[in-house]
């Protein structure tokens, strides 16, 4: 009896140390994606107002970044066609990534397609929020010359039927 109360003890330990190390290695493997190594991180514009268009960031070395989203509602669980141009900036790869401003979303990063020199697109989707209204960030990483770049872009989703606060004013 006392052997196998061993024995369990061992296997039980050996079983948290296994799970410990593979929870280590999948934390190592994944910080990269969840925090990029950012060398340039810009400020959101307060002025850009997705829905109206395209938004364009200036870089202060020259260049620029333009985020397109549509369709221009922003609605959730629904699919969107997101479209980024570069000028000026040598860009290998761009990722959009949509998080929430007051509340953990998880995580919803989408990799977009080289389209040309200067035009990335591909499609993403935003996840779906109780609230009634949600601010929002669409963070464009571009991995350049430089380094990695990020220029927010930030939101407003509102459900279907609750009006948009200073729409069409």
């Amino acid at each position: 009896m006392q052997t196998t109360d061993k024995t369990l003890k061992i296997l039980w330990a050996s079983l948290g140390s296994l799970l410990l190390l593979v929870s280590a290695v999948a934390l190592f493997k994944a910080w990269p994606i969840l925090f990029p190594d950012v060398v340039v991180k810009l400020p959101a514009d307060p002025m850009c107002d997705l829905r109206a268009g395209p938004c364009v960031t200036r870089l202060e070395g020259g260049g620029e970044v333009s985020l397109s989203i549509e369709p221009r509602e922003l609605p959730m669980m629904k699919p969107l066609k997101l479209q980024v141009m570069v000028q000026g900036l040598q860009a290998n790869n761009i990722e959009v990534d949509f998080s929430g401003k007051d509340m953990h979303m998880g995580f919803n990063r989408y990799k977009l397609e080289r389209e040309s020199a200067a035009m990335f697109s591909g499609e993403g989707m935003l996840p779906v929020c109780v609230w009634e209204a949600m601010e929002w960030e669409a963070q464009v990483f571009i991995d350049s010359e430089m380094g990695k770049i990020s220029v927010p872009y930030q939101f407003i989703t509102v459900r279907p039927g609750v009006p948009l606060l200073g729409a069409g004013s």
